[in-house]
């Protein structure tokens, strides 16, 4: 059986032996994916977590269990503790970037090098914002990365793990944290991996003010970066702007026009 096939049955029979009518959430144990491979007699995939993970972040759920949300909400998966998930109703699952914003263009400082030896679109991506440093172009602050891949425990969630977070400083004097969430390829931003930032940064960060961002390459090397909020259980965009990293003698005397004028 293909792997999307076996990714499919296997959620949608977790879904089934869980789900009843009205209920806005329930809990599935990681475990109970070997259960329910070995029921369906379907081989397990070797990566537990890339079936997971999928869901999450990469691909919509399989109709059988999208047709059972009710209208305006549709279901996601999130932590819910040490090897514990749960099925949860919510607004929206995905942060999908405008067709109809214009490019900001911007001096590329990425040393070469990096570009040719970056492993991965997520590294690539992470290196170009770094770099360029446009979480401060975007936020309007001064920001230094203080670490990339941080795995952690949050309290009911479990472990997380947080792309890069900057620490930063306004010209007040106020203080940041910033958690970034970064995209490539087929990924998509979700709302679940927002909520954990958020919920990591106000467990250990108490102190500092959260801004949570996400960025995402969209064709032809543009980086979509947004600012999102937590407003009530819902993840809102607050911001988005759309970067373009070109040499500086391909940005002509009329974009710079252009921009004195949008920054009158």
């Amino acid at each position: 059986m293909p792997k999307t096939n076996r990714y499919d049955s296997i959620i949608v029979e977790i879904f089934k032996r869980h789900h009843k009518k009205g209920k806005k959430e329930f809990s599935f144990d990681r475990t109970e994916l070997e259960k329910v491979a070995k029921a369906l007699k379907v081989d397990l995939p070797k990566n537990l977590g890339d079936l997971l993970y999928s869901y999450r972040f990469r691909k919509d759920l399989p109709e059988e269990i999208s047709e059972t949300a009710t209208a305006g909400e549709t279901w996601t998966i999130e932590l819910a503790g040490h090897a514990t998930y749960k099925f949860k109703l919510s607004k929206v699952s995905r942060i999908v970037p405008r067709s109809d914003l214009i490019q900001i263009k911007i001096p590329d400082s990425t040393p070469e090098i990096i570009g040719e030896y970056a492993l991965s679109d997520e590294q690539a991506l992470l290196a170009k914002v770094r770099y360029n440093r446009l979480i401060d172009i975007f936020l309007g602050i001064t920001t230094y990365s203080l670490q990339n891949h941080l795995r952690t425990t949050v309290t009911g969630i479990g472990q997380i793990e947080i792309d890069e977070i900057y620490v930063g400083v306004n010209r007040n004097g106020a203080q940041f944290i910033v958690p970034v969430q970064a995209k490539g390829g087929k990924d998509q931003i979700g709302t679940v991996q927002t909520k954990q930032d958020i919920a990591c940064c106000g467990e250990k960060f108490p102190e500092l003010i959260c801004r949570p961002i996400a960025a995402q390459f969209l064709a032809g090397d543009l980086i979509a970066m947004f600012e999102l909020a937590l407003v009530g259980s819902d993840i809102k965009v607050i911001e988005e702007k759309h970067y373009k990293l070109l040499p500086a003698d391909q940005i002509s005397k009329e974009d710079l026009r252009g921009y004195i004028k949008t920054n009158k």
